[in-house]
């Protein structure tokens, strides 16, 4: 594997380049060095499609055996892609042992320049704890970046998939995931929608994936409690945890740092969701919660139906759903009734604004293949 470095990333590693041309442009990649938030940080694009893998927090002891990691980091971010092992694998094997050489030529440079000016777009989403950006290498790569051959734009994410399904001649998807019922907790509607999610999508793009599953236009903060074995004392029936099922959260998870502002004394943990996946939680734990807009109060409680070992995709799809979601800011369930009590009725002095107001407000039918369109565009997107 060719690393060709800038000389700023060249000096920080005390290597001397070599004269070497990767004649598979797969295996070859540019790499240079930024700083972000005070922490050396380095950015590799690769030469045949331009994906772009991320490198946060690196010291002094880490450019040492920069070989291993960057093997690493790019193994960890194609199986964070759901690209089956065996594949990642045989990629890494025949690539070769890597070789540090000098940036080609302008082209290739401004590419990685672009990159590098991509990246900090998303600072506030690297993660304190690893230097391996898996998340943020994702989001980067779906960055739209202008080719020169034919004048055309290019998603880099996109490209780096084709490549690898051209270089395995295979199908290149191989994840766990699993199957979840969600269910709108209202007293007079069956509303919810069966999905099937990869378990390394983070909390943050699983509130998308809701969002688009249920229609709802992301105007509102939203929350998840998870759910251990533990049944709920008759005090928790006015907390916001509180189910029908009875069962006690074992953690809270929160979108924004201000949230930590407002303190509840209920023994639960609360964490930020940031960089949180399905994993560190499903399937130990087979029952959450997710709520939207604190004012309507929308409470969707999600069940574990099954765990698949070998789901062929890397986002998630509905498979099934029953009822239309409410619009937003329709005043909880009560002004849901009434809603739809004016809409079907046209003699209703009310029954044109009101229909109109509920379209703008992201009211219609349940359609299960506009959801899996809206769906697929959150992880093509990575819509936060």
């Amino acid at each position: 594997m060719l690393i060709q470095c800038t000389k700023k990333l060249l000096d920080v590693i005390e290597r001397k380049p070599v004269t070497y041309e990767e004649e598979n442009l797969l295996f070859s990649w540019h790499a240079n060095l930024i700083t972000l938030n005070r922490r050396k940080t380095v950015v590799l694009v690769n030469d045949k499609n331009r994906y772009v893998v991320v490198l946060y927090g690196l010291k002094a002891r880490d450019f040492k055996r920069l070989d291993e990691i960057i093997l690493n980091a790019i193994r960890l971010t194609l199986l964070d892609e759901c690209i089956d092992e065996d594949i990642v694998d045989e990629y890494l094997r025949q690539s070769g042992e890597i070789v540090y050489g000098k940036t080609k030529n302008s082209s290739y440079v401004g590419k990685l320049n672009t990159a590098c000016n991509i990246v900090p777009y998303y600072e506030e989403l690297l993660l304190d704890n690893t230097i391996y950006q898996t998340f943020v290498s994702k989001i980067a790569s779906r960055y739209w970046v202008g080719k020169q051959e034919g004048g055309r734009y290019i998603s880099p994410g996109k490209e780096m998939l084709k490549d690898l399904e051209i270089f395995a001649g295979r199908p290149i998807f191989k994840c766990k995931a699993v199957e979840l019922k969600v269910t709108l907790q209202m007293e007079n509607h069956n509303i919810w929608r069966r999905l099937i999610v990869p378990l390394n999508t983070t909390f943050t793009q699983f509130h998308k994936v809701l969002q688009a599953a249920f229609g709802w236009l992301d105007y509102h903060l939203h929350e998840f409690f998870i759910y251990g074995d533990e049944m709920q004392d008759i005090s928790f029936i006015n907390h916001p945890a509180y189910n029908k099922a009875g069962y006690k959260p074992v953690v809270n998870l929160v979108s924004y740092d201000e949230d930590f502002d407002y303190l509840r004394e209920d023994g639960i943990e609360r964490k930020l969701e940031k960089g949180i996946r399905l994993s560190e939680y499903i399937p130990k734990y087979k029952r959450l919660q997710y709520v939207y807009d604190f004012g309507d109060n929308w409470r969707h409680y999600i069940e574990v139906e099954r765990v698949i070992e070998d789901y062929d995709k890397n986002y998630a799809i509905c498979v099934d759903g029953e009822g239309n979601a409410p619009p937003e800011d329709v005043g909880g369930e009560y002004g849901y009734d009434k809603f739809l009590e004016i809409i079907s009725d046209k003699n209703n002095p009310e029954y044109e604004s009101t229909l109109v107001w509920g379209e703008y407000q992201g009211y219609k039918d349940f359609n299960i293949d506009e959801v899996n369109k809206n769906i697929k565009f959150v992880y093509d997107s990575f819509l936060l």
